[in-house]
């Protein structure tokens, strides 16, 4: 009886574990992509009051490049999700 009840007190500090290091990854991998999607429009929107002109070519990079970071988080997610369930 005391093997099993060791047994299930690790296993409850793995799950324990587990769930802090998925929290860990999504938090880093959802943050920093933030931050770079907030500095990217911000300095769109600062070239396209330069240069009203040139918004189409601008907003056209910054959708592309937001769509890339944003990916950047999906794989944070992906990461977290093997972490917790594997």
């Amino acid at each position: 009886m005391p093997e099993q009840e060791a047994a299930q007190g690790i296993l409850s500090n793995l799950a324990a574990i587990k769930s802090i290091a998925a929290a860990f990854a999504i938090a880093i991998g959802a943050f920093a992509p933030a931050l770079a999607i907030g500095k990217l429009a911000g300095k769109a929107m600062e070239a396209i009051g330069r240069n009203p002109e040139a918004a189409p070519k601008i907003q056209t990079a910054m959708i592309l490049a937001t769509a890339f970071t944003e990916a950047i988080a999906i794989y944070a997610l992906v990461v977290a999700l093997v972490i917790k369930f594997a």
